[in-house]
């Protein structure tokens, strides 16, 4: 057995001063980068989930990386950006026709609350009455006050937002120039991480597998079932009448990240609100299409998608998603299951290492 050799202070100090120094630049650089942080993100899951389809066109273009990824870089624009910016546009066109409507007078939220009151029972109507919520008029200046509040502070908000638009551009420039360089040079760059992670290769692997993994297989999943679901509404509130489709249809896209309750939050009240009004058919019709069409996408599209690659239980899945858009905003339906699904490789490699070491004559 060899002795162990004496250890020198001097080392010891020079060690202790690099990993300072180390973590220290570490993170200066991430709040350097944290105004951009979003764009820098979504670049690097955009390489990530591209690259497949990167190395396809590398083959086919004879190993030219550059070309390979400006050609991955224009597929992204045409089927990812430019729809964005469509339904972004119409969004804009719709919202503006919803409040000029509003604004005339020719919606009317006072009116509907009224048709919804007297179409309640009894017991519901004296409720209301105890809660203070059965006078109209007084409910409608409230509401008028609170919308004038509203537009009048975001009247003073001009110029920020003009800021915060400024940003977003800035931002997808980031991101789109952040992503070629990404997907040319993205092996070189994820070998150069693996080799200064500090850990076992097999675990290395495991946990850049998972992560890998998670991420497609989360940002694929939950943008289908979002896309799926913010359709599927917009059609129903289409052929039912409802005002602005396009908008509620973007409105439960985004709520549909929510798994089991996402859409219900929008179509839910809507259905309600059609039977109150004397709509049987159409209310009935809509939660009928909800349940067994849009809550069908969710319950059965999504465990495929979303849990099956990423090897989580859907409760996981769930409190996770939840839990991330809370901490992290709109990133969180992706930091949210990339995070579980690490906390449950590391207790997997942690637990494999304790039986290995219990049992060593054991593989």
């Amino acid at each position: 057995m060899t002795p162990r050799s004496p250890r020198d202070p001097a080392r010891d100090i020079e060690r202790n001063v690099f990993t300072l120094l180390l973590v220290g630049l570490t993170l200066a650089l991430a709040w350097v980068v944290s105004p951009f942080g979003g764009a820098v993100f979504w670049g690097g899951v955009l390489a990530l989930l591209f690259e497949p389809l990167y190395r396809r066109l590398l083959r086919r273009m004879g190993g030219r990386a550059t070309l390979a990824a400006l050609a991955t870089l224009g597929v992204i624009l045409v089927i990812v950006i430019l729809p964005l910016a469509v339904v972004g546009v119409s969004l804009v066109q719709e919202v503006g026709g919803l409040y000029q409507r509003l604004k005339s007078g020719e919606i009317d939220f006072g009116r509907y609350f009224d048709q919804i009151v007297a179409a309640l029972p009894t017991w519901a109507t004296g409720l209301l009455q105890r809660l203070g919520l059965d006078d109209l008029g007084a409910l409608q200046t409230k509401l008028t006050a609170a919308i004038t509040q509203r537009g009048q502070a975001l009247a003073g908000r001009a110029v920020d937002i003009g800021q915060d638009v400024l940003d977003l551009v800035i931002g997808f420039c980031i991101a789109m120039y952040l992503l070629f360089f990404l997907l040319r040079d993205g092996a070189a760059v994820a070998q150069r991480i693996r080799e200064a992670i500090p850990l076992a290769p097999q675990v290395k692997a495991t946990l850049l597998e998972r992560f890998t993994t998670t991420i497609r297989a989360t940002v694929k999943g939950n943008v289908l079932m979002a896309a799926a679901q913010g359709t599927l509404g917009g059609i129903a509130f289409w052929v039912l009448g409802v005002r602005a489709p396009l908008l509620w249809a973007v409105v439960m896209a985004f709520l549909s990240l929510l798994p089991a309750v996402g859409a219900a939050l929008i179509w839910g009240p809507v259905a309600l609100y059609l039977l109150a009004v004397g709509q049987v058919w159409q209310g009935f019709s809509l939660i009928a299409f909800g349940v067994f069409v849009i809550g069908l996408v969710d319950n059965v599209l999504r465990p495929i998608l979303v849990g099956k690659d990423t090897q989580l239980p859907d409760y996981v899945v769930l409190v996770s998603t939840i839990g991330g858009l809370a901490v992290a905003g709109i990133n969180g339906f992706v930091i949210g299951p990339v995070i579980a699904a690490m906390f449950m490789a590391i207790w997997e490699i942690f637990a494999s290492e304790r039986r290995r070491g219990e049992r060593p004559g054991e593989t």
